[in-house]
């Protein structure tokens, strides 16, 4: 038997960072508010496996956010370059202190929920919204299972793969050039050796994240019974919590369409990269999970409201995955949905020309401006992969051979020989090609 809620100012549906800060956001404002969760609690359904940002936390729980259940606070930073058999490292350590932590999803979001409900959040666990709820144009509440929730505003913070804001034509249907599939692996390790293994000060709880690029020989494309050597986009990840290591990859969804390869196959060549393994020596896996992420980027952003609706976070693909930012966009975008919202329910207008202030605020964000910054960084990295992910790596690996194997032969001739071998494998038009796509990245981003 459907029942009918009683009337409230705005529902958020999600409970993750995008729609815990919308909540209290408009709490604050002093409206009413619902946050409709699906599962039985915040973050159980959450695959990520790294790392968070502590001014984008501060910014919505300025009190408490010290307070939070990190992991580790990021202190080295590692990108690795690999190669067949080793890798060329570039390494900052504690450029900045206790800016950047590892969390594990569900306790964090969890966490961020009851904060929210300390201040008077109504949150609604284990309800599943199956439909939007319109009247005269504009959307006027949700039904779940079981009711139906009536306010002015909704604001949908329901993950990337977000239905609802598909079935109400904010989003078009996704092809696999727009995402990227994350897998990934924990690691159960003893806490000092991992402390030990990554250089790690256990009193100030350091911890550690890897960036990989290349590694991923070995895979071909039959054609006309014909084998091609291929090279998948994917970046691959490390994270190190108080006693496990997530270890994964983003890979493109288009490559694994087009080379017809198995998610768990390119981890398994990743995870078994002579330094990889060494990484995670000893360490005992207890968990394999896969999640999808936007990778539309700025130029193909979806509606992000209409008539009584708005749409926030990952379910607007509001992610930059250049930096692996996604939670502070979350949070940020949350924030500012939320007080749009208090804005319309002030003025007693809830059409598209007021939600419009949701989009104009974003604008003027972080958000949008570094998304429109890095608007064609994938794209670019993406046509030039080869070159990104095999060729460079693999020469970074020779010259660092040319320049430390003392064999007995004269320095001038190795580097003659080596930047000779670079310009007959390579073509000058594949060099100019990429310098041009790097040097247009270069000015897009700055300028």
């Amino acid at each position: 038997m459907e029942k009918e809620k009683f009337n409230i100012d705005a529902i958020v549906v999600g409970a993750g960072p995008a729609g815990i800060s919308a909540a209290l956001t408009l709490k604050r404002g002093g409206k009413s508010v619902v946050v409709l969760e699906r599962s039985t609690k915040a973050g159980t359904k959450n695959m990520f496996g790294g790392a968070v940002y502590l001014n984008s936390i501060k910014s919505i729980l300025p009190e408490t956010f010290n307070r939070a259940p990190y992991e580790r606070f990021i202190t080295n930073r590692t990108y690795s370059f690999l190669n067949e058999s080793g890798s060329v490292d570039i390494k900052a350590c504690a450029l900045a202190d206790n800016t950047t932590a590892t969390v594990l999803r569900p306790k964090f979001d969890c966490w961020m929920v009851e904060e929210a409900k300390k201040e008077g959040v109504y949150f609604a666990p284990d309800t599943l919204v199956k439909k939007i709820i319109y009247k005269n144009g504009s959307v006027v509440g949700v039904k779940t299972e079981h009711e139906k929730f009536f306010a002015p505003v909704v604001i949908l913070a329901d993950g990337v793969n977000s239905l609802l804001a598909k079935d109400i034509g904010l989003r078009k249907e996704f092809f696999p050039k727009d995402m990227v599939l994350s897998v990934k692996e924990t690691y159960k390790l003893d806490k000092k050796i991992l402390e030990e293994r990554f250089n790690l000060e256990p009193e100030t709880n350091e911890g550690a994240m890897y960036e990989f690029f290349g590694g991923l020989s070995g895979f071909y494309l039959t054609e006309k019974k014909k084998k091609h050597p291929v090279t998948p986009f994917a970046i691959g990840f490390l994270y190190t919590f108080k006693d496990t290591i997530s270890l994964g990859l983003g890979i493109s969804l288009e490559d694994l369409t087009l080379y017809k390869m198995k998610p768990y196959e390119v981890l398994e060549k990743f995870k078994n990269h002579p330094v990889v393994k060494k990484l995670i020596a000893g360490a005992e896996p207890c968990e394999y999970s896969a999640h999808m992420i936007p990778e539309f980027g700025y130029n193909h952003l979806p509606k992000l409201y209409a008539n009584g609706v708005m749409i926030a976070g990952d379910a607007a693909g509001l992610i930059n995955s250049a930096h692996f930012e996604g939670t502070n966009f979350a949070i940020e975008s949350g924030r500012l949905a939320g007080e749009t919202a208090i804005i319309a329910l002030n003025l007693g207008k809830y059409n598209h020309n007021i939600l419009k202030t949701y989009e104009e605020k974003l604008r003027k964000s972080f958000v949008l401006k570094d998304m429109q910054s890095y608007r064609n960084v994938v794209e670019t990295l993406y046509s030039r992969k080869n070159s990104i992910l095999k060729y460079y790596p693999d020469k970074m690996g020779e010259l660092m051979e040319t320049l430390h194997v003392v064999d007995n032969v004269d320095k001038k001739r190795k580097f003659v020989k080596f930047f000779k071998k670079v310009f007959f494998e390579r073509s000058i038009l594949e060099l100019f090609r990429d310098f041009k796509a790097f040097l247009k990245l270069f000015f897009e981003i700055m300028f």
